[in-house]
């Protein structure tokens, strides 16, 4: 597939076009300068041709930006994969010493370049373009990226000449959000997972802004790495764009398949990890804890972190625990089969009489309690649905169940079958509740082949989440 790159100075709306050219709002959009500082890669199509965009962060060789050689590394190395590029300038501003410097360097690399005069609105700015002319680019077209004005025609000027490639199926295979705090070193990770420096680094917290799909190959299976923005607690966010970030970075979760929750070694379970594993399991994603930084922590065992983070996570009892040092490569290549496995757990059907061996087993071995003189009898379950898996109980009166009886099922259940790393989703459905069924508590639940299962479900990811 070819691929377009989009350079240009600090805030002349770069990724606003971005957003135009996808049709969707990816890229973090704000008028202060130096937003994006990653390269930005999305799916686009114009006139039934389809192709790669990516996003740069701005250059500007005179900026006292502490970021901007690595965002000029990220441009450069853009520039070098793109088949075509667009330079972004504002009508607005006029030729700047840095426009003239970038038009050069871009001119050097010998490939197809267009001129995008930006900040447009109508016909009757069009002639601010002529002062343009003077950057030596005889492709330019004037455009609006806030408005949509003639994209289309700066689609076609860019893609002049190129004929379409005959396209295979592509498979971004399974989708990994990489998630945690500010700083605890998830793009430190991508970069040596990847072994190139894929993502912007710096010891300071907040560096990713937007959240970075990077498609990969590990050991010819495919994948596609979600580096996001650290989640910080809600009264430590300073701006808009960190709220926007930690928006994106729940957007991710949700369309990820697996998460890998990353924390810092030398500072175990906090507060905002706890929430952050709250969406994970909300969301009925797998997921693979990774403490980050070992290589710094002293005089402290795994085996009693492990059991330390097991306590004070129901849900992440349930998860891998993986120990590594992104900085110096120790156990990132371990990272990766532990995914897939928690995707394989995710996607594992039982079938109904595995599951109802499973349930006589437990029930022999701990009869239900009698409640106001009854009993809870359930009569059969089954399994309808994956990712996660979702399970329907079929008893005589849901209210008999009781806290101490649920929490005894759900920890045989997770004994007894291979569910690591994933939320399981329990319904219990009454004998003479035809319709609308009880159910255990849980996430918020879609429409299920079992019934009409429609409120009060809740993901049952641990053995102490409440029932109803």
């Amino acid at each position: 597939m070819y691929k377009m790159a989009i350079v240009g100075r600090p805030n002349v709306g770069k990724s606003a076009l971005f957003n135009r050219i996808c049709k969707k709002r990816i890229a973090i959009v704000d008028e202060a300068e130096g937003i994006t500082r990653d390269r930005l890669y999305s799916q686009a199509e114009g006139f039934d041709f389809p192709f790669e965009i990516i996003d740069t962060g701005g250059i500007d060789s005179s900026s006292e930006d502490l970021f901007q050689s690595e965002i000029r590394m990220q441009a450069e190395i853009a520039i070098a994969e793109a088949d075509t590029l667009v330079m972004v300038v504002d009508a607005r501003v006029g030729i700047t010493r840095m426009d003239a410097e970038l038009a050069r360097l871009l001119l050097k690399s010998g490939k197809p370049l267009t001129l995008a005069v930006n900040k447009i609105d109508d016909l009757s700015q069009k002639p601010l373009i002529h002062g343009f002319y003077g950057l030596g680019i005889t492709k330019m077209v004037a455009v609006s990226a806030a408005h949509g004005f003639q994209i289309a025609e700066l689609l076609e000027k860019a893609w002049a000449g190129f004929k379409p490639k005959p396209e295979n199926d592509l498979t971004l295979g399974i989708k990994v959000a990489v998630v945690g705090r500010p700083n605890v070193g998830k793009s430190t990770f991508i970069n040596t997972l990847l072994q190139e420096k894929r993502c912007v680094v710096s010891p300071t917290a907040g560096t990713t802004r937007d959240s970075v799909d990077i498609p990969f190959t590990f050991e010819n299976r495919d994948f596609t790495l979600i580096d996001t923005a650290g989640v910080r607690r809600k009264k430590a966010e300073r701006d808009t764009v960190e709220k926007f970030a930690a928006l994106r970075t729940e957007r991710a979760i949700e369309r990820s398949d697996v998460c890998i929750l990353m924390l810092d070694a030398q500072e175990g379970l906090t507060v905002q990890e706890k929430r952050i594993a709250n969406l994970i399991e909300e969301a009925g994603k797998g997921c693979i804890l990774v403490l980050n930084k070992w290589d710094l922590v002293k005089g402290f065992r795994m085996e009693h972190l492990t059991k330390v983070l097991q306590e004070h996570s129901p849900f992440l009892a349930h998860c891998p625990i993986l120990f590594i040092s992104a900085h110096e490569g120790r156990n990132v290549a371990k990272v990766i089969p532990e995914v897939e496995s928690v995707m394989r757990a995710s996607q594992t059907r039982i079938t109904t009489h595995q599951l109802n061996k499973f349930l006589e087993r437990a029930m022999q071995l701990n009869h239900p309690p009698m409640i106001t003189g009854k009993r809870l009898r359930i009569y059969y379950m089954t399994q309808v649905d994956v990712s996660p898996p979702r399970f329907v109980f079929f008893v005589n009166k849901p209210t008999l169940m009781h806290e101490t009886y649920r929490k005894y099922l759900i920890n045989c259940f997770r004994k007894a079958f291979p569910f690591s790393g994933t939320p399981l989703i329990f319904h219990l459905r009454g004998k003479e509740e035809t319709s609308r069924p009880r159910l255990m508590k849980g996430e918020k639940l879609d429409e299920i082949g079992a019934g009409e299962i429609l409120e009060d479900s809740l993901v049952i990811g641990s053995s102490n989440i409440d029932l109803e």
